[in-house]
């Protein structure tokens, strides 16, 4: 099925309001959507290559290493520096200096002056510069604890404990992974024509699974260097089990607000992927699948570890709720069901347990929803359509964003919070009105409020006033009007929350991005910053075109185990 005979065939999508909430974005999980996912399914079909073509690495772990892409219509190097830090100086925020590794996705090969200039900036990251030849810019620190079991335990002969691996789930963990024109790179536009990397993120997220290659090959060098013939390599299970790790902060919200379009264009693709698959009968097959799907879902949450006692909560809600929707699933399959009333039935559950059932449907069907995968660029222009009366904008309100109109703008709880961008990092901040400095740089996050205010403004209007001539009265309103307009056509662009209330979960922002890029293992360190996990449970790249199911790591889990830890 191509993609434009995937999207005829659909017919009903959810209600903006029920997928648009924010406790349900904050509840979602990696599809085959994700571009992690599609990455890996386009490099294993279209056979890209990757080598080591540098290694100056000493034997304390410190140096330079190039890693070479090839791939139809090109050439690619990772340059990655590791380099000495104490261990005071690692930091996952983004005030840190220093870092154990940073790295470049640099178009092209690198010469030997290229590669001089890119020692003197990369490793500085936001304070150096770069030029357009660098694709992705990033920097990842150890776990260090994980890092040095692993080497350890190569080194004496034996595989490294699996349960330590999976407390953790990486041995290098990124905190920020640029690929936005910032710092001197390419910008996001340069990459529209790039057969290669067109596709949403998947540059950052190449980068990335590049990483996790050095990652590895970094532990097994440093084990022969400290074990010699004694050394040995990890198991390929327990280095597919290995992902990398990220943090991340705040720094991604506000995108979710600022790319209304895209996120309309991702959300909508998904739900319309979804209502696909919803009108597949439920078989046997499919039963079988996706009880299989449901039950590694059990088993994946039992394993991850979180300090937050509310995604504590929440997961093993979800475990204990997993069993009653497969009992409700085998009984839907006696009724010759449609997958829709499986969703259905799914309501009276968490979101978390709705939404893995989503991601379980979505991956049960490859043949419906992968052609939605490339289909998930967007346009991003906002506009007005000329002649527009100010009744239709006021019943387009009145239709798609009743959420902002129902908010009491005059409260001070609702409008408790401001966000700035910090003139060091160019990173986006939350501050208390009326507290804390930077209020005159205030950014312009404030949808809903926005929303409230145009529409009072516009019942003041007469209704058979044209918009474009109250625009010219009321110039103020202009860029709210044409979003507003625009996305009254794109209904899953604009995120049901109002940033500036006092209860504001950010967290939820940045679940349903990172959830599109393609994390697992959610571990909220506060309200406003979050550790995940990329590729766990992915092949490494020796796998890619060597294995029967690249799509099989889905909601990673241990293998089973001996009473040492080692995966058997």
């Amino acid at each position: 099925m191509n993609a434009k005979t995937a999207m005829e065939s659909v017919t009903m999508l959810r209600d903006p309001a029920v997928v648009m909430d924010p406790y349900r974005l904050g509840a979602m999980h990696q599809t085959r959507l994700s571009f992690v996912r599609s990455l890996l399914r386009k490099m294993e079909s279209e056979q890209w290559k990757i080598e080591c073509v540098q290694w100056d690495i000493a034997t304390d772990g410190f140096g330079t290493a190039v890693y070479e892409l090839k791939t139809p219509n090109g050439v690619y190097q990772l340059v990655v520096f590791s380099t000495a830090i104490a261990d005071e100086e690692r930091n996952d925020r983004v005030i840190a200096e220093k870092w154990d590794v940073t790295m470049a996705l640099v178009k092209g090969r690198v010469n030997q002056r290229e590669l001089d200039r890119l020692r003197q900036n990369v490793p500085l990251q936001e304070a150096g510069r770069n030029t357009t030849q660098v694709l992705v810019l990033s920097r990842a620190n150890k776990s260090v604890r994980v890092f040095e079991h692993v080497i350890e335990a190569l080194a004496s002969g034996h595989q490294p404990n699996a349960k330590e691996i999976a407390n953790v789930g990486y041995i290098l963990r990124t905190t920020a992974v640029y690929g936005n024109g910032k710092f001197g790179i390419a910008d996001f536009e340069t990459l529209d024509e790039n057969p290669d990397f067109r596709l949403s993120f998947s540059a950052q997220m190449c980068a990335v699974y590049m990483l996790r290659e050095f990652s590895l090959d970094w532990v097994h060098f440093l084990a022969k260097q400290k074990g010699g013939e004694c050394a040995i390599t990890l198991k390929p299970e327990l280095q597919r089990y290995i992902g990398v790790g990220n943090a991340t902060g705040l720094g991604m919200a506000p995108y979710l607000i600022r790319h209304p379009r895209v996120v309309d264009n991702w959300l909508t693709h998904r739900e319309m992927a979804l209502a696909a698959v919803s009108e597949q009968p439920i078989d046997e097959d499919s039963t079988v699948r996706i009880l299989s799907l449901l039950n590694k879902a059990r088993k994946h949450l039992k394993e991850v570890v979180t300090i937050d006692e509310h995604q504590q909560d929440l997961n093993a809600r979800s475990v204990d709720e997993l069993p009653g929707l497969e009992q409700d699933i085998v009984m839907l399959s006696r009724d010759r069901s449609c997958w829709s009333a499986a969703v259905l039935a799914a309501e009276k559950y968490t979101f978390e347990t709705q939404e893995i059932l989503v991601t379980c449907l979505l991956e049960a069907f490859p043949e419906v929803v992968d052609p939605f995968c490339n289909e998930m660029n967007a346009d991003e222009s906002l506009s007005l359509t000329p002649g527009v009366k100010v009744a239709a904008m006021l019943s387009l309100l009145e239709t798609r964003y009743q959420w902002a109109l129902s908010i009491d703008f005059s409260q001070p709880d609702s409008q408790y919070w401001f966000w700035y961008r910090s003139q060091d990092k160019e990173e986006p901040r939350m501050a208390v009105r009326g507290e804390e400095p930077g209020e005159e740089r205030e950014l312009g996050l404030d949808v809903g409020r926005q929303v409230s205010r145009f529409y009072e403004s516009l019942k003041k209007a007469d209704p058979d006033m044209s918009l474009a001539e109250f625009l010219l009265e009321n110039n103020a309103f202009r860029m709210i009007a044409r979003r507003v307009w625009t996305l009254g056509n794109c209904p899953m662009g604009d995120i049901q929350m109002n940033v500036l209330g006092k209860n504001v979960l950010p967290m939820h922002l940045l679940r349903c991005k990172l959830s599109m890029f393609g994390a697992t293992k959610f571990d909220p360190r506060s309200d406003r910053w979050v550790r995940v996990t990329l590729f766990q449970g992915a092949p490494t790249y020796a796998e890619l075109g060597r294995v029967a199911d690249i799509d099989s790591w889905l909601f990673p889990v241990l293998t089973s185990s001996n009473e040492q830890g080692e995966t058997v």
